[in-house]
């Protein structure tokens, strides 16, 4: 097992160890930015940790800015790339074993953009040629693994048959 948490169909986190995370109260009263006392952090320490993760997004969405077909979705929505970024790598790092800050629902963020399929494959097609490009081939491979299984459940949720 290389990660410590999988999604459940509701896009929920699970910790395989202890059970549902619940990511709306998870880490009250702990320091932002405060490590995980988890062992299972492996991940997040290959990809470099915080810094790791940050560069990987900024490259990425630098390029899914720029792309034709899912560039308009993202710039439409999103005013203030900085802070996104910054809830972005919040996100990953609890799905890779890093500090669990992230308290967003994931999910539903996405409802209203009216994804299909070709969204679904750009984004992943960007994502592995960004991982590949960026990170230890071992490390790219869990990644692009990862968001592979994240946006199965992500076209669950929101209807979109995967073909």
């Amino acid at each position: 097992m290389y990660i410590k948490y999988c999604f459940n169909a509701n896009l929920e986190y699970k910790d395989r160890m202890n059970g549902p995370l619940d990511l709306d109260s998870a880490h009250r009263g702990s320091q932002p930015g405060a490590k995980s006392t988890s062992v299972m952090n492996l991940l997040y320490q290959r990809i470099g940790g915080h810094e790791g993760i940050s560069g990987l997004l900024r490259h990425f969405y630098a390029d899914v800015r720029q792309d034709p077909l899912i560039g308009p979705v993202f710039n439409a929505q999103i005013d203030d790339w900085k802070r996104h970024l910054e809830v972005l790598a919040s996100f990953w790092e609890t799905v890779i074993g890093g500090p669990r800050t992230y308290a967003g629902r994931m999910p539903t963020k996405h409802l209203s953009l009216r994804l299909r399929e070709g969204d679904f494959e750009r984004w992943l097609f960007l994502w592995q040629a960004n991982c590949r490009a960026q990170l230890p081939s071992d490390v790219a491979k869990e990644m692009i693994d990862l968001a592979d299984h994240i946006a199965r459940r992500l076209r669950i949720i929101l209807g979109i048959p995967n073909t």
